[in-house]
């Protein structure tokens, strides 16, 4: 590697930012997206949701505490580049396993430094995403690389991320005081209201789910989602995303959860028939971001794309039903459209405070509910982390949500 190596990276309106090669040296063409997290670059890294896409992260200074494998979502990373304005070369953490250079190096991911995130994030907001080029190549002709990055698709992303083959977790099988702090370990706003606050709040994770049984869909799931559920004394099955229906429903699931994932919900036609027949049993589902737009696609509703998304740990919801607000994770590029949607297929349960569209759906005469956002964000805010308990209470036939 050449230290210092100049880096450019090319919108496809023809803007071009000049920076320093960071990671693997290869040329890619992604779609471009920006991050506001300031923290959780090596979960953002090893998020399947950002397959097809280079992620800029908006805070400036990335690396700092390096990367470790503890905190990583997946086995790999699924970026195609990382766009930074500092990319820190030491990392000063004691849990740190490689600094943020080495781990792009050996996940063969390009990157670039450098370069004013400023005023790249701030032309995505104006003319919304773009794709984009990052390449070390300094003769690079315009008149050839636009038209290429005109026509990049992230395309059928799922079929990339999803496991090749079904598997097993189990449940915790006693309370744990491991963990990172997370839904049924932290005490909800009721228990706060009531008086209900322990010395150790943290030494606490009920097992509620015990006995549980949930079939997990892989659209490209972030390991903390089962994580979450196995945390609560869940037994969780995993399954590919183009499993059959009829084969999750022969297990006998006690609940079924639609994961996260990346690209256009509207290229998953096989997958969105198969949760029709899902919807149409009386098992309980919870479903997250692409999940959540799928089980809307599955009951005819639609979806469109967002100008530039929503992606970073700071994005306020609004709970409907309670019209209390909590900070949020998310990652999406496609938003359900709810100005036709019947009430009496669903209604909203939450919104996004800042732009007023829809995070949520809770499904009318159903056992459904579905959020735009990530109540399993680690780390970021754990606001929402009682939708998992949620979940839990409506297999059982307590709630329906």
């Amino acid at each position: 590697m050449v230290v210092n190596m100049k880096a450019f990276l090319i919108l496809e309106d023809g803007t071009v930012f000049t920076g320093i090669h960071t990671g693997f040296e290869r040329e890619v063409v992604s779609e471009i997206v920006f991050n506001t997290s300031m923290a959780g670059y090596p979960e953002v890294l090893t998020d399947p949701s950002y397959a097809g896409q280079a992620v800029c992260m908006t805070y400036p200074l990335i690396g700092n505490y390096g990367v470790c494998r503890q905190d990583m979502e997946s086995k790999r990373a699924w970026p195609d580049g990382l766009i930074v304005r500092e990319l820190s070369r030491l990392a000063s953490n004691f849990r740190s396993d490689m600094t943020i250079q080495e781990f792009l190096m050996e996940q063969k991911i390009p990157g670039i430094a450098g370069i004013d995130t400023r005023a790249l994030v701030r032309l995505l907001r104006e003319k919304g995403t773009m794709n984009g080029m990052i390449t070390t190549d300094d003769s690079f002709d315009l008149a050839e690389v636009l038209p290429r990055l005109k026509g990049y698709t992230t395309g059928r992303v799922v079929e990339r991320v999803t496991c090749s083959q079904k598997y097993d977790m189990k449940g915790a099988k006693a309370l744990s005081e491991n963990g990172p702090l997370s839904g049924s370990a932290r005490f909800s706003s009721e228990d706060y209201a009531a008086g209900r606050r322990e010395k150790s709040p943290c030494l606490v994770r009920r097992l509620d789910g015990a006995g549980m049984k949930v079939a997990l869909l892989d659209f490209g799931a972030k390991d903390n989602i089962a994580r979450s559920l196995v945390q609560r004394g869940c037994d969780v099955r995993v399954y590919p995303a183009f499993t059959k229906a009829r084969e999750i429903i022969a297990d006998g699931p006690d609940g079924i959860m639609l994961s996260n994932g990346p690209g256009d919900p509207k290229e998953c036609g096989e997958i969105i028939a198969q949760i029709r027949e899902l919807y149409e049993t009386d098992i309980p589902i919870f479903a997250i971001c692409l999940g959540h737009q799928l089980m809307a696609l599955a009951t005819g509703a639609d979806t469109h794309k967002m100008k530039y998304g929503h992606r970073g740990g700071n994005h306020p919801v609004k709970d409907l039903k309670t019209g209390r607000v909590y900070i949020s994770s998310q990652n999406h590029g496609y938003v359900v459209d709810t100005r036709n949607l019947s009430p009496a297929l669903a209604t909203p349960a939450f919104v996004n405070v800042n732009d007023g569209t829809n995070e949520g759906l809770s499904y009318t005469g159903k056992r459904i509910f579905t959020v735009q956002f990530h109540p399993e964000a680690c780390p970021g805010p754990q606001d929402s982390g009682y939708l998992f308990d949620r979940f839990i209470e409506m297999m059982k036939g307590e709630s329906n949500a």
